[in-house]
């Protein structure tokens, strides 16, 4: 079952990779050659550190909010953040997928759930003003700090044993992971959530990986689709990112073993909460500017 879990994957995968490049070489801005290189060095460096459990959405968004090279417009954020690590976090997948065993029936579930709520998502998203991606993108960072400080101070649920769910906390664990895909097309990694979850439903903390990582990678390709076509992302520094990203993730899981991230994750708790504020702030703005171009007309 395993076997054909990522013989699924790879054909969606080839599919994936063919829209987006092709929308990249027919849409390609030349002059933004410097955006490019720009996104290999943030992919290498954002996906190396989601590889070794750091997280990859929090860490762009801001590097990509403080950068002067690289300027993503705040609607288009979400969708470059999701076509830019699709291929590094199914890298991510295929490596780890074996690594693991845990119990299929709740792995296909929660991988379909996530897919399912992550297509819904993406259609919402993609179509929504600047002003509500701003908000929407400053709650889920907001979000995401918490998840991190929780985890730092050891509040988190510890979990269990269990390396399965049945019942009602399949069910649970399945609309949880169906908000979770949708969330993730709104810019909030799924990872942190979702290990949270798993934990909460008294599984073994080992099982979150698996299921987060092949969560992810069947939702990244297939929601990014829907953003590729919808030309809702900035393709430049999405390719860019996406080439170094998946070259960082190969380093980190073949080479990089037992990193202390412990400090790392501390500062990224203080740029994910900065950038949150940035968020929140700029929507603030759009508010008022809406309103002073109303009055004047």
């Amino acid at each position: 079952m395993l076997t054909a879990i990522l013989g699924a994957l790879g054909v969606i995968t080839a599919g994936y990779t063919t829209v987006y490049v092709n929308d990249f070489r027919k849409n390609r801005d030349a002059s933004k050659a410097n955006v490019f290189k720009s996104g290999l060095v943030i992919g290498f460096i954002t996906d190396f550190l989601d590889a070794i459990g750091v997280g990859s959405f929090a860490t762009t968004t801001a590097i990509l909010k403080f950068s002067k090279k690289v300027h993503v417009p705040d609607k288009l954020l979400p969708g470059t953040l999701n076509v830019a690590h699709a291929l590094p976090m199914i890298t991510q997948a295929f490596l780890s997928l074996n690594a693991i065993s845990v119990d299929i029936t709740t792995l296909i579930c929660m991988i379909v759930s996530a897919v399912v709520g992550s297509w819904i998502g993406a259609g919402i998203i993609s179509k929504l003003p600047e002003k509500k991606v701003q908000l929407t993108m400053g709650v889920a960072l907001a979000g995401t700090a918490v998840l991190l400080v929780l985890g730092q101070l050891g509040l988190m649920p510890s979990g269990g044993e269990a390396m399965g769910l049945t019942g009602g906390k399949l069910i649970v664990g399945i609309v949880g992971n169906f908000i979770l895909g949708a969330l993730m097309t709104a810019g909030i990694g799924l990872y942190a959530p979702c290990m949270a979850m798993i934990a909460l439903l008294g599984m073994n903390p080992k099982a979150a990986f698996p299921i987060m990582m092949g969560a992810c990678a069947f939702v990244g390709p297939i929601a990014s689709t829907k953003f590729v076509k919808e030309g809702a992302y900035e393709r430049e520094v999405s390719m860019g990112i996406t080439i170094g990203g998946v070259i960082g993730s190969v380093l980190a899981l073949l080479f990089v073993t037992n990193m202390p991230v412990y400090w790392l994750k501390w500062l990224v708790v203080l740029v994910v909460v900065y950038t949150s504020v940035t968020m929140f702030k700029a929507a603030m703005a759009k508010e008022v500017e809406t309103q002073t171009e109303a009055k004047a007309s």
